[in-house]
């Protein structure tokens, strides 16, 4: 069975008729078995997409299309199997909610830093290194020494910046900041620099171009890195990670998580147990069961029942 093609992208770029481009992406998308998700708004483009080589060109091609697209750069992956239920083209006010109005990194934006220059900017005394993602995609894995904000969502970074700003600026004159694809630092530097923050720098490609480039003998990565969809997280040079999915809050789970007796696969794990009621606690049981009689006859079961997916872009 061939490979997946996975393609993680995104483009701030001024989109005159998101409804229209929506459409027409999703048509092409759709007619070649493209999966994934795909947001759409008046400030530009990005999701995550998987499908044959073939499908993946086809996909591309028409993304590409769209004005400002034409020299976009993808990162890609591969999975053995197709790591997405369906395809999903949305219209979106942010191709990623930050929710401060007037960030724009079209105008203002932090300099780029590529993965082989990267481990001698955070090693530097002078530099506060900050992971731009949640908390629950921190606890998979980070770089050495990296300020973790604990946020439950990329809303909540400003307010968390400008509380801890002097702590974090105390004895600094460089802030790096990284993410997993780079969108997230797009608006996050930009954000930084309109406070008055001089000297802004973030990883270039995310943590993905950084494990795809970096071999692991010359890495300050530690641990996976999550990713939003079903591979759940990738190690260095993008290979599948050791973290499995909980069905119930749809965060990652670890050997501890499962070995834990709050853990019960395809319905609960720690993080969530105790949140669900009986109801919805007995329908994942039963769509477990159900996974697990598909997968004995060498199906894939996706019932009316699936959970919702995510946007595969950070809440």
């Amino acid at each position: 069975m061939p490979e997946i093609v996975v393609a993680a992208l995104y483009r701030f770029v001024p989109v005159a008729d998101p409804e229209a481009v929506r459409a027409a992406l999703e048509a092409v998308l759709a007619a070649h078995g493209v999966r994934g998700t795909l947001l759409v708004a008046g400030e530009g483009l990005n999701g995550t997409i998987a499908g044959s080589a073939a499908g993946i060109d086809a996909a591309l091609a028409a993304i590409r299309a769209v004005p400002g697209c034409e020299d976009l750069a993808p990162k890609f992956s591969h999975a053995a199997t197709m790591p997405f239920h369906r395809l999903k083209v949305r219209l979106k006010r942010e191709i990623v909610t930050m929710g401060v109005p007037g960030t724009d990194p079209k105008r203002i934006v932090g300099t780029y830093v590529a993965p082989a220059d990267w481990n001698a900017l955070i090693a530097d005394p002078q530099t506060v290194v900050i992971d731009t993602r949640n908390a629950y995609e921190v606890k998979v894995g980070t770089f050495a020494g990296a300020v973790d904000p604990g946020t439950d969502s990329f809303r909540d970074f400003p307010d968390w910046f400008r509380a801890n700003r002097d702590a974090l600026l105390a004895g600094k004159s460089k802030v790096a900041m990284f993410c997993t694809g780079g969108i997230r630092c797009e608006k996050s530097t930009a954000f930084l620099k309109s406070e008055g923050v001089e000297e802004v720098y973030h990883l270039d490609g995310g943590i993905l171009k950084y494990l795809e480039a970096v071999p692991a003998e010359a890495s300050a990565w530690q641990g996976e890195c999550f990713v939003f969809d079903e591979r759940v997280a990738v190690g260095h040079g993008l290979t599948p990670g050791s973290h499995g999915l909980c069905r119930g809050c749809r965060r990652p789970v670890n050997d501890v998580d499962r070995a834990s007796p709050l853990y019960r696969e395809g319905v609960e794990c720690p993080a969530c147990a105790g949140t669900h009621d009986a109801a919805t606690l007995a329908g994942k049981a039963e769509r477990h069961r159900q996974v697990a009689l598909a997968a004995a006859r060498g199906e894939r079961h996706v019932g009316a029942r699936m959970e919702r997916e995510g946007d595969n872009s950070p809440p």
